[in-house]
């Protein structure tokens, strides 16, 4: 979409810059969990973090307390430097679990078969096949998502053929 002339505000990449060292979000996680979850410089041990909230539900809850908030108030930053006729497209990979799909217009879910995305995130994230399940196990079903969803594209084929959809889909909502 941002190819197409959308503004795209990622929240995958605002969480991240969140709990960038020396940030309150790393502070509170520190706080929330110890110095364990830290690397020997002082930043996020994501993998370390990972472990203890995709093993437990209330650790998670308590990281997305902490990282949730933080994400919104700066998408919203980022939001309102849009300009005014902009098709802004917010990238919420946990919309549904943060509850946030009523404050759209639209909400668009991609959607790809259960075993491929396993795959993917092998592949594509070095991560094993027990933590690939995991973090879906930890996230929405494809049902709860598609009961949000205004629209719903289909990523089981190549990056061409979704690519295609988008543009379909961007010159609908433009």
């Amino acid at each position: 979409m941002a190819e197409l002339g959308a503004v795209v505000i990622d929240a995958d990449a605002l969480a991240r810059d969140v709990v960038a060292s020396g940030t309150p979000g790393l502070a509170a996680i520190k706080d929330a969990f110890g110095s364990e979850v830290l690397l020997p410089d002082g930043a996020l041990d994501r993998k370390a973090l990972g472990a203890i909230v995709f093993a437990d539900e209330q650790q998670r809850q308590t990281l997305n307390n902490i990282v949730h908030p933080l994400v919104r108030e700066a998408a919203g930053a980022l939001r309102a430097k849009a300009p005014e006729d902009a098709l802004v497209v917010e990238d919420i990979p946990l919309l549904v679990e943060s509850g946030q799909a009523d404050r759209f217009d639209a909400v668009i879910v991609i959607q790809a078969p259960h075993d491929e995305r396993i795959r993917r995130m092998v592949q594509d994230r070095g991560w094993s096949v027990e933590e690939a399940k995991a973090r879906m196990a930890a996230q929405a079903s494809d049902e709860q998502r598609a009961a949000v969803a205004d629209f719903v594209l289909d990523n089981s084929g190549s990056l061409e053929e979704l690519e295609a959809q988008v543009s379909v889909l961007f010159a609908q909502l433009t």
